[in-house]
């Protein structure tokens, strides 16, 4: 069967070698009898999984010792609301809303003031640009604030920071649902970082928190199952886990470092960005709304200005082999997510049909 071209901007496409791998253990998971979907996750079987997941995370994005690897559940919007209940000292956190995903993780934020006595503060924003470039953050920031909440790469607006801002004082804390396992990361930029896990790190039902030791157990006046520090002592088996979703995780991490690590993996990435942001910026018929300098390398959002002639160039690649390209209904237009196993070729083949699809409607 051939594979189709899938542009989703997650659950995403997976590299193949990954699903022949869970293919091939389906039923029967080293030797156990038992698939992964059936393995108690108290038993030496997981624990194995598990224990590998982590030191492959911790292999790839070189996490220091006093960073604790959460495998946690709830997905990203979870972590929205536990952030500023697990981090909160002072009472006073600061977002960036720079896309759909900041604003609702600092709206997140907004619901919990009066019963937790927090103040958020909206401290940049390109809302009124309609988040086509990433929010100038200003050069000083108060000591005041618990955290800095950002938003690694906009999945739906197609823009993605190339540098982090730093504070002294106050921690950054960065969402990287998608753009975890993408490129190197300097983990003690961060605080805390969280992503799920359906973009580059594996399939939904998982959520990775990497969290700095001292922002463990600031407060206990939370309930136990939202507190960090409650998985940080159980090494994430407090309850039953996402099992399966950390064995693919785990599988994922595999192939990366098999692939030659995040380096290598950043360098393809880069490259099937460019071939398709090169077509972009000559084309008379398709444009990226995204300031150059904030492009992401991960999702590339484009339009012809006509919903009708966006209408007929997904149908065209729909019928081509590609699927999900259509753009998130809040913006229209196309989105080409191109994760880790994205194939350059898949890329190229794109750009093809953009090709030709602009010779015939000039």
């Amino acid at each position: 069967m051939n594979r189709a071209y899938n542009l989703s901007a997650g659950p995403a496409i997976l590299p193949v070698e990954v699903l022949e791998k869970a293919q091939a253990e389906l039923l029967n998971y080293n030797n156990s009898g038992m698939s992964v979907m059936e393995l108690s996750h108290r038993s030496g079987y997981f624990e194995e999984i598990i224990e590998a997941a982590e030191a492959n995370l911790r292999q790839l994005l070189n996490i220091p010792d006093n960073y604790k690897v959460l495998f946690l559940q709830g997905g990203a919007s979870m972590v929205f609301t536990t952030l500023p209940l697990n981090l909160r000292q002072k009472g006073k956190v600061a977002y960036d809303n720079g896309g759909n995903f900041g604003k609702k993780a600092m709206q997140a934020a907004v619901e919990l003031e009066d019963a937790y006595n927090i103040e958020v503060d909206v401290v940049a924003s390109s809302a009124e640009d309609s988040y086509t470039h990433l929010p100038e953050l200003s050069k000083n920031l108060s000591k005041d604030y618990d955290y800095l909440h950002i938003c690694s790469n906009n999945t739906i607006e197609g823009t993605q920071y190339k540098t982090y801002p730093q504070y002294e004082g106050v921690p950054l804390v960065a969402d990287m649902s998608s753009d975890l396992l993408s490129k190197p990361v300097d983990v003690t930029q961060f605080g805390m970082i969280y992503a799920g896990a359906q973009k580059n790190a594996g399939i939904a039902g998982l959520t990775l928190v990497i969290i700095r030791d001292d922002l463990l157990g600031l407060n206990e006046d939370l309930p136990t199952i939202f507190n960090y520090n409650t998985f940080a002592k159980a090494n994430s088996l407090y309850n039953t886990p996402s099992t399966y979703p950390i064995y693919i995780h785990k599988l994922i991490t595999d192939w990366l470092i098999e692939e030659g690590g995040l380096e290598a993996v950043a360098k393809r990435n880069e490259e099937k960005a460019q071939v398709l942001y090169d077509y972009l910026d000559q084309s008379q018929l398709f444009k990226s709304p995204v300031k150059k300098e904030d492009r992401s390398v991960m999702n590339v959002p484009f339009v012809t200005g006509d919903a009708d002639l966006d209408a007929k160039f997904i149908a065209l690649t729909e019928e081509n082999g590609f699927q999900n390209l259509k753009g998130h209904r809040s913006v229209g237009g196309m989105r080409a997510s191109i994760y880790n196993a994205f194939p350059l070729e898949g890329v190229k083949r794109l750009v093809e049909l953009m090709a030709q699809f602009e010779k015939e409607h000039q």
